[in-house]
């Protein structure tokens, strides 16, 4: 180990102090390559080395987990785990066998990580472990993988598509990405499920630029692996498109612009299924794709118009609109129905229709049924609005 000066090392306060001194407690991975790089780093991870699951429960820390000894520090609530090692024993992110004794090494657990800048540790007065050149790669802007058991984890491929998302003067060693075209091959990432594809693409989405994300999935021709029999609408994306989605200012921007704008409302259904997509951004990206096709008609009469209102369900939900009505705005500039869509946001939400709607159910004729008054109400309202801005 060599002291680094931009590690601080870190204080062992009086729940480490209880472990006994034969054992070891480190931080690894992001927070020290975090360190190294001048970010900082929103959590850490924690590596015990030379402890049993008994001297942890005595020193206070709280087990979580099936998998692998992880145990929650009890005042912090960070994670600290076993050093351990880990054999491929199935599919997917989960198909291996852990190994967690007091005998493995910071250097075994370090070799089981993904790349080497990942792959490092840091003692509490700061010294430095890299067993695998990590400091070297970071001074080259390298990502790089820690050995060939990179290809047995799928979800890597995934977490090396958002890192590059995150920093941006990085590339991807060659023989790196080739692992990367052997998972591809190998059928893996069909296995990974649904909720960790969205975790990871998300992670990606929210990143400076996620194009770089997506350039890599698509060079890597993995989006058919990841969504099987759904329409992806990154795989079409040109310099356009990816200048578009990066002037975008947060994930979720990021989702509906990517779906709504390319594909109808039954493909997102399909691709939401597909990756377990939070019910939110769901409804937003169908709204946004309904929204765009409509813009793109080169006339709106008043009878299309209110179909329009209707599906968009603008009377019980106008929030959603307005959301989806700035988005359109911002890429596409205003015009005479997003002007439309906003006023008719605003009568909305001010009550301004429902006492519209009101006076017209109270001064209707003697014996006319209230919900056919209510749809005439409702396209006299629209009527007003579409003579106002067309």
């Amino acid at each position: 180990m060599a002291f680094h000066p931009k590690l601080k090392g870190f204080q062992t306060d009086s729940v480490i102090a209880q472990l006994p001194p034969t054992v070891q407690v480190y931080v690894v991975g992001g927070a020290v390559r975090d360190a190294l790089m001048g970010r900082t780093s929103s959590d850490r991870d924690w590596v015990v080395v030379g402890a049993t699951v008994d001297n942890m429960l005595v020193a206070g820390f709280t087990p979580v987990g099936a998998d692998f000894p992880v145990f929650l520090h009890p005042v912090s609530k960070e994670e600290y785990a076993l050093a351990r090692t880990e054999r491929k024993s199935g599919h997917g992110y989960k198909g291996f066998t852990f190994h967690a004794d007091p005998s493995v090494t910071l250097e075994e657990d370090l070799a089981r990580r993904d790349f080497t800048v990942n792959a490092m540790a840091m003692s509490a007065t700061g010294a430095l472990v890299d067993p695998f050149n990590g400091v070297q790669d970071l001074q080259n802007k390298l990502m790089r993988h820690v050995s060939s058991a990179f290809t047995e984890g799928p979800l890597r491929v995934l977490r090396l598509a958002r890192f590059l998302a995150r920093f941006l003067d990085f590339s991807v060693a060659e023989e790196t990405m080739a692992l990367c075209g052997e998972l591809r091959d190998s059928g893996e990432l069909k296995h990974l499920v649904a909720e960790r594809i969205y975790a990871e693409l998300h992670k990606g989405m929210g990143e400076e630029k996620p194009s770089r994300m997506l350039k890599l999935i698509g060079k890597l021709n993995a989006w058919g692996e990841l969504a099987p029999s759904c329409q992806v609408p990154f795989s079409g994306f040109d310099k356009p498109e990816y200048d578009r989605l990066n002037g975008l200012q947060n994930a979720e921007d990021h989702w509906v612009y990517s779906l709504g704008f390319f594909l109808n409302p039954a493909q997102i259904k399909s691709l939401a299924k597909a990756w377990r997509l939070p019910r939110d951004t769901e409804d937003l990206a169908v709204v946004a794709s309904i929204s765009h096709a409509f813009a793109q008609q080169a006339h709106f009469d008043a009878a299309a118009t209110g179909q329009f209102f209707n599906r968009v369900d603008v009377f019980r939900k106008p929030a959603r609109l307005q959301q989806v009505n700035r988005l359109i705005q911002h890429l596409l500039g205003d015009s005479p129905l997003s002007q439309c869509v906003d006023h008719a946001v605003a009568e909305v939400e001010q009550g301004h229709y429902k006492a519209f709607l009101g006076d017209k159910i109270a001064n209707a004729q003697a014996g006319e049924p209230v919900a056919q008054v209510a749809v005439k109400a409702r396209q006299a309202w629209v009527n007003a609005l579409h003579s106002r801005f067309f």
